[in-house]
């Protein structure tokens, strides 16, 4: 059977076939083959600020501490850039192929950097890395949230999220035994640490070639005989692993074939039909951007100027972070599924917020060692780390199916330039300024901007916790019963 043809009404019950199969082994794989993704960029944000230390010597490139910051945003810079661009096209030609094409530019840029020679060709090495994860971040978060059951949508999507810090531990790791000058020469140690990351995604080449092109993705586009195919198969290897497979509810999609929607339909969804889901977004988003990228990208330099701190040793106390990160949304999770997306994301922006603003005080006053700043922060970021999940999450399931990549896209772009970019610059140069009061200033903005979320969450935040994601945003190919 070939596809529908163009303006054709069909009926389907594919995303109702696919949100009532109870969780199995095709879902981990959907977990370990896509969640590697937030491993690989927690690896590289690490390693940018465990070395940073390195880069500044004679033995890595001679950055200064204003280079160091610029790097930091350059790398965000080519994540934004290959959001939109890689984004446009997972709407266009499928999640699946994208899969391969992000990676791909992903290992190839992260083991160039390895082999930089000065700050130019570090730069460049880095923007193109940070291509490959913004790609990625369009193309996996649309599978996630199309594959999984609507049920787990939210603790799954949390924890492959949350990811991100099991990538971010590795990097401190790492680090701390690479950069060890009894066991590795100032100027190749930190060189192997950006190739590790391309040593750690090779394999995850081999193991996307067992997941599928989203169903839903092939159905709004016409291709049902494809769709229903893959939706059969996945029913197969759940009922493999699960056993019997629940009934299938009631209620078909009416929907009409239409071709790729363009940039302007995109536009239109985006902030004319959901103005309010639209600026609750970029709210979100915005603010975690800031808060992550600000602190985590400098705090190797904190730790230099402030405490005295080897650069040997940074990796130990980023450790800690990255453990808090990693098990804050394993824990808190399954509250989005059945607490609530509003409450359980406010409540996160919220206190993290609130930690941040203390604890920023108590550092201007100089009552903080590097060890209870670094534990003041992880508890920081024990709430921080599932309520920037929650961005993602939120972003992903306010919209249209058509323009999902494309709005995550966007959101993730318009966050990373808005938080993203500025926050490392900016913490840089007031790190570089010396006082500990110009920083304080920062952290008291960082955490305004999550307590402002928190209250546009409480404001406009949508209940979409357990609901398919085609009645959260009606797809914008669907047709009106008797139309």
């Amino acid at each position: 059977m070939g596809k529908e043809r163009q303006g054709e009404v069909f009926e389907t019950n594919i995303p109702q076939r696919l949100d009532r199969l109870p969780w199995s082994r095709f879902h981990w794989l959907v977990v370990v083959a896509l969640g590697i993704t937030w491993i690989l960029d927690g690896l590289e944000v690490t390693l940018t600020g465990s070395v940073s230390g390195v880069l500044q010597s004679r033995a890595g490139l001679g950055l200064s501490d204003g280079q160091i910051g610029e790097a930091a945003s350059v790398y965000l810079v080519g994540a934004v850039l290959g959001a939109l661009g890689f984004g446009y096209l997972t709407d266009l030609l499928g999640r699946k192929k994208l899969f391969f094409v992000t990676l791909g530019l992903y290992l190839v840029a992260t083991g160039a950097t390895a082999f930089s020679w000065d700050a130019a060709s570090f730069m460049v090495f880095r923007f193109l890395t940070g291509a490959g994860i913004g790609g990625e971040y369009a193309a996996i978060n649309s599978a996630i949230q199309e594959l999984i059951p609507a049920r787990f949508r939210g603790r799954t999507d949390l924890a492959i999220n949350g990811s991100y810090w099991f990538g971010a531990a590795a990097g401190a790791g790492v680090t701390v035994f690479l950069l060890d000058p009894r066991l590795f020469p100032p100027d190749i140690g930190w060189r192997v640490a950006f190739g590790t990351g391309a040593v750690l995604g090779l394999g995850i080449l081999v193991l996307r070639r067992f997941l599928p092109e989203s169903p839903r993705w092939l159905m709004i586009h016409g291709d049902v005989p494809a769709a229903e195919a893959i939706v059969g198969e996945i029913e197969g290897r759940v009922r493999d692993s699960a056993g019997t497979l629940p009934p299938v509810p009631e209620g078909r999609l009416r929907l009409r074939v239409q071709g790729h929607v363009g940039l302007g339909a995109v536009a239109v969804a985006l902030f004319r039909t959901y103005p309010r889901r639209a600026f609750l977004g970029l709210a979100l988003m915005g603010a975690q951007a800031f808060l992550y990228n600000a602190i985590f990208f400098t705090y190797a330099l904190v730790l230099g100027h402030f405490f005295q701190v080897p650069a040997g040793k940074v990796g130990l106390y980023l450790l800690p972070f990255s453990v808090t990160n990693a098990i804050g949304p394993l824990a808190l999770g399954p509250l989005f599924d059945s607490v609530g997306r509003k409450p359980m994301i406010a409540a996160t922006y919220g206190i993290s917020g609130l930690v941040l603003a203390a604890g920023g005080w108590m550092f201007a006053q100089g009552s903080l060692s590097a060890i209870s700043l670094t534990v003041l922060f992880s508890v920081v970021f024990f709430f921080a780390s599932p309520a920037a999940s929650a961005a993602y999450l939120t972003v992903g399931e306010s919209f249209p199916l058509e323009t999902r990549a494309m709005a995550i896209a966007i959101f993730y772009a318009l966050g990373t330039a808005v938080g993203g970019v500025a926050g490392p610059m900016v913490f840089g140069h007031l790190i570089g300024a010396g006082g500990r009061l110009p920083l304080f200033h920062g952290y008291l903005f960082a955490a305004a901007l999550m307590m402002g979320a928190a209250l546009v969450e409480l404001a406009i935040g949508i209940k979409s916790e357990r609901r398919s994601l085609e009645s959260v945003a009606a797809p914008l190919a669907s047709v009106e019963a008797g139309s």
